[in-house]
């Protein structure tokens, strides 16, 4: 079931996602609005950023990490 979900923007703003929209061959602003979305559910917080840089220079720290030649020899 769909829902209109309505916004209030100014008028730049709003020419503005239209136009990036279009750029970026979206058929409609609710299709490209969506694809940010997806975007933004994909990032991680600045919390958990800060957890892994924590954790890794703990590895680090107790020689638990590896010398890599290349990323294909990481993988």
């Amino acid at each position: 079931m769909r829902q209109v979900l309505s916004l209030s923007l100014p008028q730049q703003t709003t020419e503005d996602i239209k136009k990036s929209a279009k750029q970026r061959g979206f058929e409609s602003v609710s299709g490209y609005i969506k694809y940010l979305f997806y975007l933004d559910q994909e990032l991680i917080s600045e919390t958990e950023l800060l957890s892994s840089v924590k954790s890794a220079r703990r590895e680090y720290k107790k020689g638990e990490t590896i010398k890599a030649k290349s990323l294909a020899e990481l993988l």
